[in-house]
């Protein structure tokens, strides 16, 4: 499997962020991907703090998921994208991540868990968490497990999903700039292919709020394509024969003692 990730900041214009969206993916696939990998919040920015994503916020049938859906089917990709989804409490949506088929079929939804409470930011007075299961879609013949930003800091979500049968970890992601912040990006991105023996396709927002770097890591860590802070996207394969290889030569899943269970 062919996949891109692309980089991009999106905007408080949501209809700006749409047009975005269906030119970023049309570009992509220029390139022949089978998937196309878009950034957390692309349908619109987080809120500054003491202000709400929640007038944003849309349903599943709503315009931007039509969008995604018509640019799927019309480039033949799938794609897949973070979005605010209205929840059961109107001030508060989920931060949510929607896979798309190539033929325009909604393949699963993942609703943020962790929360940005963090690094002096608060995540939680604006969003929803989701409900804490794994989120694992199939994509062109490869299994994908859905996580968002922050939920980088938590290996336990990554293992759920590989043990749910994740192949790749798909990682939109609006990774805020600070000290050390790029260096906690890259690390935790590496580690978490490493520890799982899995492939890795993050895609980030950039610009001056966000880092960038999106990339697309091996199973044995190694960087297969980056984007580094400007706009664009990057390319890699994926292969069940390299996947297999690794998993072979380095079967720390099977050597392990212990399992951690959701909660």
């Amino acid at each position: 499997m062919r996949i891109a990730v692309v980089q991009a900041a999106s905007s408080y214009d949501k209809a700006a962020n749409r047009d975005a969206v269906s030119r970023l993916v049309a570009d992509a696939a220029q390139g022949g991907p089978d998937l196309v990998v878009l950034p957390e919040a692309m349908m619109s920015d987080f809120a500054v703090e003491g202000e709400s994503v929640a007038e944003a916020a849309e349903a599943l049938d709503g315009e931007f998921v039509t969008t995604l859906r018509k640019a799927a089917v019309e480039n033949g990709v799938a794609i897949v994208a973070g979005m605010f989804e209205r929840s059961c409490d109107q001030h508060r949506p989920y931060n949510t991540l929607l896979a798309v088929g190539a033929d325009g079929a909604l393949l699963g939804a993942y609703r943020k868990i962790h929360l940005y409470d963090a690094f002096g930011y608060k995540e939680s007075d604006q969003l929803t968490p989701g409900d804490v299961a794994p989120v694992v879609v199939q994509i062109g013949g490869h299994s994908l497990g859905l996580m968002t930003c922050y939920d980088l800091r938590f290996p336990e979500l990554s293992r759920a999903l590989v043990d749910a049968g994740a192949e790749v970890l798909v990682v939109p992601a609006a990774w805020v700039r600070g000290p050390l912040k790029e260096h906690h990006w890259t690390t935790l991105l590496t580690a978490r292919a490493v520890e799982n023996t899995c492939y890795v396709a993050a895609a980030a927002q950039n610009g001056k709020k966000y880092c960038g770097l999106s990339q697309v890591i091996d199973p044995q860590g190694v960087a297969l394509a980056s984007v580094g802070e400007a706009d664009g996207h990057a390319f890699a394969e994926i292969t069940a024969e390299r996947l297999a290889d690794v998993r072979k030569r380095n079967p720390s899943l099977q050597n392990r003692r212990y399992s951690v269970t959701p909660r």
